[in-house]
């Protein structure tokens, strides 16, 4: 049954991904890797939405897969994102991959923060 879970979550999640960064990408043509940023931090603040809701309510394992790792996990992109820091320094585009590295890695950690801080404050209102 986890399998079932998994592979509906990452169909749904690879599609998300590919959906939302083609969008992102037509939006801000460049050589800036504007769709896989935007695809990742935003799986960083979702996971810590998520998370932060996982400490209130107990989710199911297969929801934990679902979730997790199916969606979150296809939807989101760190091979992608290393792929792209290469090439932008082999371009000699320093400056812009330095850029992605900082806003990915900074910018991801601070989103699952917010993530988890979002998830209380929510918890926090519906408990009022």
């Amino acid at each position: 049954m986890k399998f079932l879970f998994l592979a509906i979550g990452g169909t749904a999640g690879t599609l998300l991904r590919y959906l939302l960064s083609g969008f992102v990408s037509n939006l801000t043509k460049g050589i800036f890797p504007y769709g896989t940023l935007v695809i990742n931090l935003i799986g960083a603040f979702l996971i810590g939405i998520f998370w932060g809701m996982s400490a209130r309510f107990e989710f199911s394992y297969e929801i934990k897969v679902f979730l997790f790792i199916g969606i979150l996990g296809s939807f989101t992109t760190f091979s992608t994102y290393t792929l792209e820091t290469i090439n932008l320094f082999q371009d000699g585009e320093i400056k812009l991959a330095a850029l992605n590295l900082i806003i990915s890695n900074l910018g991801g950690l601070i989103l699952v923060i917010l993530g988890m801080m979002t998830a209380r404050l929510l918890l926090y209102m519906s408990s009022a």
